[in-house]
């Protein structure tokens, strides 16, 4: 049988649709976060971009871990669920993610990103977004171990993942992949916790 008429490897036909399915991906990725750039929204820009600062290094989650640790016995247990999951997913979006994808910031100059959004605009990756998983693994631990926070927490985490698409500097795609990430995170940090502590963090207590 000639080269002409020989079948295409198995391996690499499914690397050939793989590739195809993330150039679309990316595709729309891009086109979500034009959209965005494009909607005027005067009444939401200021507000977003200082909670996207507010949430830099997790300066939020931290002082509501604060607040926590200081309300009893089941707060201060939520409170050290959450900065746990905030160190996981810290250094898994950090030292692990950034580094294994290496995806460019986004151009928000090209976007037209209105300059009243703007917050300064990380030298590092773009994939996964660390505010998000950071935000998230807090809101999903402390909610799992304190169930009256996981509502607020919850909202909190969503408004400071946009916020990070909102003022430019990371894609749809970068929030979604920061949201499991910090899930996971958080579901490490519970599982380590109940190992190590199981009268305070029972087995059952994992997010689902």
């Amino acid at each position: 049988m000639s080269e002409l008429t020989s079948p295409v490897p198995a391996a690499d036909g499914l690397r050939r649709i793989a590739a195809e399915v993330l150039s679309d991906l990316r595709a729309v990725d891009g086109a979500l976060y034009a959209a965005v750039a494009a909607t005027p929204t005067p009444a939401l820009d200021r507000a977003l971009r200082r909670l996207s600062h507010a949430a830099d290094h997790s300066k939020i989650s931290f002082a509501i871990a604060g607040a926590l640790s200081l309300a009893g016995s089941r707060p201060r247990r939520a409170a050290l669920a959450g900065v746990g999951a905030i160190a996981v997913a810290s250094a898994s979006a950090n030292l692990l993610g950034k580094r294994l994808v290496r995806r460019d910031r986004p151009d928000r100059e090209a976007a037209r990103v209105t300059v009243d959004r703007h917050v300064p605009m990380p030298r590092s990756a773009s994939f996964p977004s660390g505010h998000t998983a950071s935000a998230v693994a807090f809101a999903t631990a402390v909610g799992t171990v304190l169930p009256a926070a996981s509502v607020p927490l919850g909202l909190l985490a969503g408004a400071v993942g946009y916020s990070r698409i909102h003022t430019g500097v990371h894609y749809p795609g970068d929030v979604a992949a920061g949201a499991v990430l910090g899930v996971a995170s958080a579901a490490t940090a519970l599982a380590v916790a109940s190992a190590r502590l199981p009268a305070s963090y029972p087995r059952g207590a994992t997010p689902e």
